[in-house]
C-alpha cells in the first residue's frame, strides 16, 4: 500500500505499450462502488473475495500490466495466479516512505481509524514474506523519481530504457 503500483505500472505500460489494468479500479468499475464502501458494506473478506476473481480473470490476459491491491498477496490462489502466469516485480518500500506516501489518502480503508504507522508496520511484516515467494524481481522504490523506477523494471525485462515515454 503506497509502494506506487498503480503510478509505475501505467507508466510501464505505456512505455512498453501495453495495456494497464488495476485490480482495484476494475473493481470499482465492475460494482460501481469505491473500493472503501466495499470495505464498509462487505468487510476485508468480501473485498478480496472479489479481488481473487479479479485476479483470476486478468492474469489470464495476454501483454498487459497488472497493478494489485497491496493485500492481494494473502490469498493463495492470487499468489499462485501471479506467480505462474506473469512476472511478479514487487515494488518495495521502507514503512516509514510507506506512511509519508499514504498519511493523507483517506481511500485506504484499512489505515482509518487507527495508527496508520503502526498499521502499516503490522501490513508490511505480514506482506512482505509473501511478496518475496512470488517476486520475480524487487525493486526497491525509496525515495526517487518514477522514471527511475520505471527504467530499472525495463532493464530487468530486457527492455531498452534510452527513450522513457513518462
Amino acid at each position: 500500500m503506497g509502494a506506487g503500483k498503480t503510478t509505475v505500472g501505467r507508466f510501464l505500460a505505456k512505455n512498453l505499450e501495453l495495456d494497464f489494468y488495476d485490480t482495484d479500479q476494475e473493481i470499482e468499475k465492475r460494482t460501481g462502488v469505491r473500493v472503501p464502501i466495499i470495505f464498509e458494506m462487505e468487510g476485508e473478506a468480501g473485498f478480496r473475495k472479489r479481488e481473487v476473481g479479479m485476479i483470476d480473470e486478468l492474469t489470464q490476459l495476454d501483454n498487459i500490466v497488472l497493478a494489485t491491491g497491496g493485500g492481494a498477496v494473502l490469498s493463495a490462489e492470487n499468489r499462485q495466479n501471479l506467480g505462474s502466469r506473469g512476472i511478479v516485480i514487487y515494488l518495495r518500500a521502507s514503512v516509514h516512505d510507506l506512511y509519508l506516501r499514504t498519511r493523507f489518502d483517506r481511500n485506504r480503508p484499512l489505515l482509518q481509524n487507527t495508527n496508520a504507522q503502526a498499521k502499516l508496520e503490522q501490513l508490511f511484516n505480514e506482506r512482505d514474506p509473501f511478496y518475496r515467494e512470488i517476486a520475480h524481481h524487487i525493486v526497491d522504490t525509496g525515495n526517487q523519481p518514477v522514471i527511475n523506477i520505471v527504467e530499472k523494471i525495463q532493464a530487468l525485462l530486457g527492455y531498452s530504457t534510452s527513450e522513457p515515454q513518462i
